[in-house]
């Protein structure tokens, strides 16, 4: 009895020091498998041929900083980017003209160098737009920031884009953040501003948030850390179907390896082709910065990856498509070897 009592004791300890193990390898397979079977997914979706077809409509973008209206940039800086853009699908500028304020209104003197800039654009690089590339921290995750719930806020931020078309400007570009998916408030300020631009017949743009890679990645996430990252691809084709143009920020998407990054774009760009109205312009961001944090990995997030992604993307989803192009960012941090790999990628 007591040796058998004893074995008995000797097995319940066998399987309860064995249990925390158990627990933590279950853990580990609930977490890490998911990862690595994404992680192939990712590379696998990197490979293969764009083929023809994949190439500039003719309907790039590239944002501007603010320097280019606050009078440090000057004739020579102008006609050296004129030279610098030509001959690629660069049609439209989003010139930093911002930022707004938390209410929602904009200084005009924040921009005092715009008609210059107008002006000179128009002369020296006939058919390219410049819009006002406007935006704001919002206050969807605490702090101070623009609060998109209050009616009054979003008839100032109208009132601001009427402002800056006074002054001349060809379009407005807003670009909001961190704004989460399924904001009713943010498509009611659509819908005002979709009305304003329409009235003046200039296009409406819009930076968006990268669409939910996975089913639920961003009810998890939100979960987890009170944060947004991603928009729902239903949220996303609302939005799109609100402007002329949307502008994914295909970059700051965690990927560690070009590979997986690359693989990331190209899936972002079918998940965007899929919901956006054909009459709309979708543009794939492209990374012309060299940052490294958690976010972003200059090693992996090239523009070479990009381009070649956002053309696996749109070879798979929408080959035909014509309103379709990528949007370089940022103007300011760029490097030769960026506006090389677009060149060579994209034209």
């Amino acid at each position: 009895m007591k040796r058998a009592a004893a074995a008995a004791r000797k097995g319940a300890a066998r399987l309860l020091g064995s249990r925390p193990r158990r627990i933590a390898l279950g853990l580990v397979l609930v977490l890490v498998v998911p990862v690595l079977t994404a992680g192939v997914a990712l590379r696998l979706n990197f490979t293969g041929d764009p083929g023809d077809g994949t190439r500039t409509r003719g309907r790039d973008a590239i944002w501007l900083g603010h320097a280019w209206v606050d009078g440090r940039k000057k004739d020579a800086d102008l006609a050296a980017f004129a030279a610098r853009i030509n001959g690629t699908g660069i049609k439209d500028l989003y010139v930093h003209a911002g930022p707004l304020e938390h209410g929602g209104t904009l200084p005009a003197s924040d921009y005092p160098r715009a008609h210059w800039l107008i002006e000179a654009v128009h002369r020296t690089m006939p058919g390219i737009r410049v819009q006002a590339w406007l935006g704001d921290r919002l206050a969807s995750e605490g702090g101070q920031g623009l609060h998109l719930e209050r009616a009054g806020s979003r008839d100032a931020v109208v009132g601001s884009a009427r402002q800056i078309l006074d002054a001349g400007f060809d379009g407005v570009h807003f670009d909001l953040e961190p704004l989460h998916s399924g904001d009713a408030d943010y498509l009611s300020l659509l819908d005002d501003l979709r009305a304003l631009t329409r009235a003046r017949e200039v296009p409406l743009s819009v930076a968006a948030h990268q669409i939910d890679p996975l089913p639920a990645a961003q009810t998890v996430l939100g979960a987890l850390t009170g944060r947004g990252k991603w928009w729902s691809q239903k949220y996303f084709g609302q939005v799109a179907r609100r402007v002329d143009q949307i502008a994914v920020m295909s970059y700051d998407t965690w990927m560690p390896m070009e590979g997986l990054f690359g693989g990331y774009v190209a899936e972002q760009t079918s998940l965007a082709l899929e919901v956006t109205p054909r009459d709309t312009d979708l543009l794939m961001g492209l990374p012309f910065f060299h940052e490294n944090d958690l976010g972003h990995h200059a090693s992996a997030e090239t523009v070479a990856a990009a381009v070649r992604g956002t053309r696996l993307g749109l070879g798979r989803t929408d080959r035909g498509r014509e309103r379709f192009g990528v949007a370089l960012y940022v103007d300011f941090a760029a490097r030769d070897g960026d506006w090389a790999a677009y060149r060579e990628g994209w034209h």
